[in-house]
């Protein structure tokens, strides 16, 4: 599967915490199918044109500690922004909120 243009796979052979510099990270399932949550958050960001980095991770919740401390619980998908806060809802949600170019009203203070 090509990488969009907006997409940048933060899976490489760089350490797992490792993300280019881009404003949103989409943490998402680490599954290729082009179906549910994961992907209908990634999909929006796609189709806006908002250039983001992809932090698969595990697939077991109980394997998930560290978008845990990130986030402050463990379903995906989640959107960190540069300054450290992160954006979670229901995927619909977050698609609708992104189609709608509402994504920076989402954007936290620095998390303290």
């Amino acid at each position: 599967m090509a990488q969009s243009p907006s997409e940048k796979d933060c899976r490489s052979r760089l350490p797992s915490d490792y993300c280019p510099r881009v404003a949103v990270k989409l943490h998402r399932c680490s599954t290729t199918w082009r179906f549910g949550p994961c992907w209908r958050v990634q999909k929006a960001l796609e189709n806006r044109g908002i250039e983001f980095c992809v932090v698969k991770g595990p697939a077991r919740p109980a394997k998930r500690a560290d978008l845990q401390r990130l986030s402050g619980q463990r379903l995906y998908p989640v959107i960190e922004f540069e300054n450290g806060s992160t954006y979670r809802e229901e995927s619909k949600d977050m698609a609708a909120t992104i189609r709608a170019g509402n994504l920076d009203e989402k954007r936290g203070t620095t998390p303290t």
